[in-house]
């Protein structure tokens, strides 16, 4: 076993105890090598993100899951990643496949996709405005300014794991109002 692999083995066994600490050292050492797989599987950044976000959040709750004997911590992590890419990728895929099948030309496609990026962007930017001050700064920093979590801790003079916890309640509550910017424009329609 080398050096790294004991060290990660070392974290998830502090992160099975409690330990914050444990956690923010695991995560700075993976969160690149995740991000990486993330988005060459799903093609989308903010997808890879969310997506990120899971498989960290289930490696805090449950980091006894990494057996050894299995392989590397990377190669679970880099496992991990991919299935629950792909799981995205298969929830999303019918909707868009049968909308998408129906244009006739490349054009058309094109066109449906932009306007649906544009529709979507709007919605975001919407329901962005809606979160708190806190969140909104710290979720424009990370995902249009594409400031690190250690930047924006920098920046705004805040803890990294308050920073952490904000992006992620922020995008809890992103994603509630989007739902209900989206429902309040079909009750309208």
């Amino acid at each position: 076993m080398d050096k790294q692999q004991e060290e990660d083995v070392r974290l998830l066994q502090l992160i099975a105890k409690g330990s914050q600490s444990a956690f923010n050292q695991f995560y700075e050492a993976h969160i690149s090598f995740v991000l990486h797989v993330a988005i060459s599987v799903l093609a989308d950044r903010s997808e890879a993100e969310d997506t990120c976000h899971d498989i960290f959040l289930e490696v805090f709750q449950k980091p006894l899951q990494y057996q050894s004997h299995r392989g590397s911590v990377k190669a679970w992590l880099a496992v991990k990643t991919r299935s629950r890419c792909i799981d995205r990728l298969r929830k999303r895929k019918p909707v868009l496949t049968h909308k998408l099948e129906q244009l006739q030309t490349i054009e058309a496609v094109q066109t449906e996709i932009d306007v649906l990026s544009q529709i979507e962007s709007k919605i975001l930017f919407d329901a962005l405005k809606q979160l708190p001050k806190k969140q909104q700064e710290v979720i424009y920093g990370a995902y249009y300014e594409g400031k690190t979590q250690a930047e924006l801790a920098k920046k705004f003079n805040k803890p990294l794991g308050s920073i952490k916890s904000s992006i992620r309640y922020g995008i809890r509550n992103l994603r509630k109002q989007k739902t209900l910017l989206q429902w309040a424009k079909t009750e309208k329609e």
